[in-house]
């Protein structure tokens, strides 16, 4: 088995040990937890291609030091960034990618009101002294959290609504959950301005503090939710990539080899690699 991985481990090393960044003009950012504790890997996709083109250790500004230093040797010029909303990240796109674009990944502003969705519902579930209403609310969960065109079921499709009747604030946020994606859905980025600043409006009008929350962080992330419209990308490929990584570490129980788990990291993108541990 130990023969199987080094040659394995050559002809990756060969094929992926120093991968080629000469045409990236966008990236994506994200870590993972490498195992129990707090050790974590940062990786950089390539979105064009989907493939992962730099793996770092640790999290936040040091995990990209490296890879600045690459991107400046080869005289790469990186345009477009796309990453959660992350502090860490975003200190390290401005260091290490200064003139790039950055561009929030819509996935986590949705995500941001289905979180606040979800603390709104806890704490009226919480406060409900009726037995029904709360059997109700505790249902909910599920069908809050999907898209509304997602429910096609009509007999599903009247349950939120008649949840939601029985209380306003959490009929708001749902509602303006749903409105929110059309701030990706418009024209051009003037027009999406608008619609997002209206959206912002909307939600401060609740007066629900959890939905005022969250229309702070959408104001203060608005540069980069409207950069959509200037590239087209999204930390898609690289939550798809990370749902791989979870497979691949789940495989081969721990890689005590790390620059065997590096070099598989990379490989990431081709089809049928033989894993050995």
């Amino acid at each position: 088995m130990g023969h199987g991985k080094d040659i394995h481990k050559r002809r990756l090393k060969y094929r992926y040990g120093n991968p080629n960044i000469r045409d990236v003009k966008n990236i994506g950012i994200d870590e993972f937890a490498v195992g129990k504790g707090h050790v974590y890997k940062t990786i950089v996709v390539d979105p064009d291609t989907g493939r992962i083109i730099y793996v770092g250790d640790g999290k936040g500004t040091d995990a990209l030091k490296r890879f600045r230093l690459k991107v400046e040797h080869y005289g790469v010029v990186i345009e477009h960034v796309a990453t959660d909303l992350s502090g860490a990240f975003i200190a390290s796109v401005m260091e290490n990618a200064p003139v790039a674009v950055h561009v929030f990944d819509h996935f986590h502003i949705v995500k941001l009101m289905n979180d606040a969705i979800d603390k709104l519902r806890a704490k009226i579930y919480h406060e409900e002294r009726d037995i029904n209403k709360r059997k109700v609310i505790k249902g909910l969960r599920r069908l809050l959290l999907c898209n509304g065109e997602d429910i096609y079921d009509n007999k599903h499709r009247e349950r939120p609504d008649n949840a939601l009747n029985m209380n306003r604030p959490l009929a708001q946020a749902y509602y303006l959950k749903e409105s929110m994606r059309e701030i990706w859905g418009q024209a051009d980025k003037a027009t999406a301005s608008i619609v997002i600043d209206d959206r912002i409006k909307q939600a401060h009008s609740t007066k629900v503090p959890i939905i005022q929350k969250v229309a702070n962080t959408i104001a203060m992330y608005r540069y980069g939710i409207l950069a959509w419209y200037d590239c087209h990308i999204s930390t898609a490929k690289v939550e798809g990539i990370n749902n791989k990584i979870k497979v691949l570490k789940r495989n081969a129980y721990g890689f005590r080899d790390e620059e065997y788990f590096k070099l598989r990291l990379y490989a990431l993108h081709e089809r049928n690699i033989t894993a050995f541990v």
